[in-house]
């Protein structure tokens, strides 16, 4: 799903970046996250930056999808080193089975109206005992964002308790889990 204009523009700010930099990804890290040497897909890559983050981590390799153009774009444009990719997340086709050691979600499944499917390409391509990291907000943040801010998130029954309980039924085992503000996840897979 494509974002909103409003949120669009969020998502391309210094304090979106300066969150994912001071906030996201040192949760991620101290929640398990290592992945130097590892082979990482990002799921909702946006203009970039948390791939730059995630690549100063030293991954063996990186790819960084999302189904909006225009944040690929920008993501080329910025970071040209990297591999980015306009990619819809419910069909991971072009990647082998078993071919990711971890994958990084930045909050962007509930964006997704067909988040399921996308969980379920997760765990054909992520390695046996792989890692996802997956930051998603509760359903009451949602809503209050869209009422204040008309940010349009699609209308669709994601949710934190349904998203757990199917990622449980595709065979994921809950590591650890951090909730404060937004719900951190480092999630094993064990196929």
């Amino acid at each position: 799903m494509k974002l909103s204009d409003v949120e669009f523009r969020a998502m391309n700010t210094w304090w979106r970046r300066w969150g994912q930099k001071n906030f996201e990804l040192p949760l991620f890290q101290r929640i398990g996250m290592d992945i130097k040497g590892k082979d990482v897909l990002e799921i909702g890559c946006g203009s970039g930056f948390g791939g730059f983050l995630l690549n100063q981590l030293q991954p063996r390799s990186y790819v960084g999808l999302d189904a909006m153009e225009e944040q690929i774009e920008i993501a080329h444009r910025t970071y040209p080193q990297f591999q980015f990719m306009v990619q819809d997340a419910t069909d991971l086709s072009q990647f082998p089975a078993a071919s990711k050691d971890v994958i990084v979600i930045f909050g962007v499944l509930h964006h997704i109206p067909e988040w399921r499917k996308v969980i379920d390409e997760i765990a054909r391509v992520l390695k046996p005992n792989g890692s996802l990291f997956l930051e998603e907000p509760r359903g009451v943040d949602i809503r209050l964002f869209d009422f204040f801010f008309r940010w349009g998130h699609p209308d669709s029954d994601f949710g934190l308790k349904r998203m757990e309980t199917h990622l449980k039924s595709r065979g994921f085992q809950f590591d650890k889990r951090w909730t404060p503000l937004l719900t951190m996840y480092h999630i094993k897979g064990a196929f």
